[in-house]
């Protein structure tokens, strides 16, 4: 809220230059404000009483934006990468399936190891989560377990992540 939108009767003031003014009415700060050619903000609305601050409200929404522009790009997403695993896989398929985890990690991305059954092969998955246990085993150097094997319909899957 800015200026005369701001209609509680006491405000805490504080100044162009960061010192607080005390604690007054809206409309002797609205004053206050505008002998200083400046804008009276409301910062602070949750607070008792609301804290209020007189700035340029144009360079002050400019400096805003600014800091959410510098965090965004602080910040790093992370993508979950996909692998697809048979029950009746081959060692040197898993080789290469385990070569391709390994590189997704270290560009800093998770894994998501799927081990899906067709037909005949969903009488047995019990007896291949130990493909997923030797998956997770070759990359025990560069990834850790983030979650553990687990059942989803038709698919064995688990998610590893880059170790600390």
């Amino acid at each position: 809220m800015i200026n005369g939108q701001i209609r509680d009767k006491e405000v805490r003031v504080i100044g162009e230059d960061g010192q607080q003014l005390g604690i007054m009415s809206s409309r002797e700060a609205m004053k206050l404000a505008q002998e200083a050619e400046l804008d009276l903000v409301k910062i602070a609305p949750k607070a008792q009483p609301p804290v209020c601050k007189i700035i340029d409200y144009g360079k002050y929404r400019y400096e805003l934006a600014r800091k959410e522009k510098e965090a965004k790009k602080k910040q790093k997403t992370v993508e979950v990468k996909e692998v697809r695993l048979s029950p009746n896989i081959e060692t040197n398929d898993l080789n290469t399936k385990v070569n391709n985890a390994k590189k997704f990690i270290s560009k800093g991305n998770k894994v998501k190891v799927t081990l899906r059954f067709r037909g005949r092969e969903m009488a047995h998955m019990q007896q291949s989560k130990h493909i997923l246990d030797d998956f997770a085993q070759m990359l025990a150097d560069v990834a850790t377990v983030e979650k553990a094997p687990k059942l989803e319909g038709r698919s064995m899957s688990m998610v590893l992540t880059e170790k600390r």
